[in-house]
């Protein structure tokens, strides 16, 4: 058992049937889930029982989050996919979600597996930060449609596009990064330099270009607005709009051997955009690559 930095909440193992379906009734509150897109109890019991991690905050008696990762063979190579993460709506932005994939990063170590996978909507600036910025994982692979065209939670209205990000877990960079590093600085100098595939106009309107009409450069942006939950609330088109140029820019970048490895959520002064940084590795530079 573990105790956060949050004065009353604690990590421990969700083992018990009765566990995990506070979990499941968790999801449901968190993602909106219809009972087709809920995790099934006895999936969960399965999965909990054939090695995977269930990991569970709780505020005294009260489960407040959670995390579930199950083993992958992905490309032959033995390591965990995190699945689920969900934090209760009153304790969001105190530290939760990234104390539980720290959690996940030490029980996947203790079994001597160095590599973790999962997804996001790259639409998400909050997700993109504790992911690149905090964690930091880098991504070669957008998933279109990864859900489907939609499920039944609201949050997936616009599509279930994904960044399909690797966590290097026992990497020195990753080391570095969660001793509190911080690379904002140095981000942000190169994107400075850098060309946009996708950049958020004074309107709010992406403006795209192709990589054919950028100078050859090894470092790249795609710019996001900063508050996406708002634009899929307020303006549907406009958010359909940012899922098909940045849709276009991620599969574009990555084909040309572009790999997502930092975000910064603010850029040019003001709380948003956010802007991902792209690199070719593998590459001379003027400058040493961010990421090794």
């Amino acid at each position: 058992m573990k105790k956060l930095s949050q004065p009353t909440v604690m990590l421990r193992d969700l083992e018990t049937v009765a566990q995990l379906e506070d979990a499941i009734r968790l999801e449901r509150e968190v993602w909106k889930f219809g009972d087709s897109d809920l995790t099934p109890l006895t999936l969960a019991v399965a999965t909990r029982a054939a090695g995977s991690l269930w990991i569970g905050a709780y505020d005294g008696p009260e489960l407040v989050g959670f995390a579930f990762a199950f083993p992958s063979l992905e490309r032959g190579r033995t390591g965990f996919h995190s699945h689920t993460l969900a934090v209760h709506s009153r304790l969001r932005d105190r530290g939760i979600g990234y104390e539980l994939k720290l959690e996940q990063r030490k029980r996947a170590l203790a079994l001597g597996i160095k590599e973790m996978t999962w997804t996001f909507d790259p639409l998400r600036g909050r997700n993109a930060h504790l992911n690149f910025s905090k964690l930091g994982v880098i991504s070669a692979s957008y998933r279109e449609q990864f859900y489907g065209s939609e499920t039944s939670s609201p949050l997936h209205r616009n599509g279930t596009d994904r960044l399909w990000v690797t966590w290097h877990m026992a990497e020195p960079a990753v080391e570095e990064r969660l001793k509190g590093k911080q690379t904002r600085a140095a981000v942000l100098d190169v994107l400075r330099d850098a060309e946009s595939l996708v950049r958020c106009q004074g309107d709010g309107t992406p403006l795209e270009q192709n990589l054919s009409q950028l100078h050859k450069g090894r470092r790249i942006g795609i710019e996001i607005p900063g508050d996406i939950e708002h634009i899929e609330q307020e303006d549907t088109a406009l958010a359909e709009r940012w899922r098909l140029a940045t849709r276009r820019a991620f599969n574009e970048a990555l084909a040309a051997g572009f790999v997502v490895t930092e975000f910064c959520r603010s850029i040019r002064g003001q709380p948003g955009p956010g802007a991902y940084l792209l690199e070719q590795p593998g590459h001379e530079d003027d400058k040493q690559p961010l990421r090794q």
